[in-house]
């Protein structure tokens, strides 16, 4: 059996040059083609059990949201815009009218 002193293995040395052209060298190709699920929240509402299973055909669920407030655009769960509901060729669509950026995203998650 071959033993080993801790001398004998060092971690690789890179200089400063290597380094940061490696981390400049983003190439997103590598997730241009994952599959990403947009959703859009009109509102929520928060019904006890009892009045769920009273829904029927034509029942009314009041929602937390007003009429005419924007839309909320989650990717995948996360917000990641507001807008507003268009019809384009008899299908619905949205116009995006605020995207959250990038840092307020990544502070929402913390």
């Amino acid at each position: 059996m071959n033993t080993a002193t801790a001398q004998e293995f060092a971690p690789p040395s890179f200089d400063a040059a290597q380094a940061s052209a490696r981390t400049n060298d983003v190439n997103l190709d590598v997730i241009l083609d994952v599959p990403v699920t947009l959703s859009m929240e009109v509102g929520r509402a928060r019904i006890p059990i009892r009045n769920l299973l009273q829904l029927n055909q034509g029942s009314v669920v009041e929602l937390e949201r007003a009429a005419g407030e924007p839309l909320d655009v989650y990717a995948n769960g996360t917000l990641i815009a507001h807008g507003e509901v268009v019809v384009i060729n008899e299908k619905f669509g949205i116009r995006l009218t605020d995207v959250v950026s990038p840092a307020e995203r990544i502070r929402k998650l913390k």
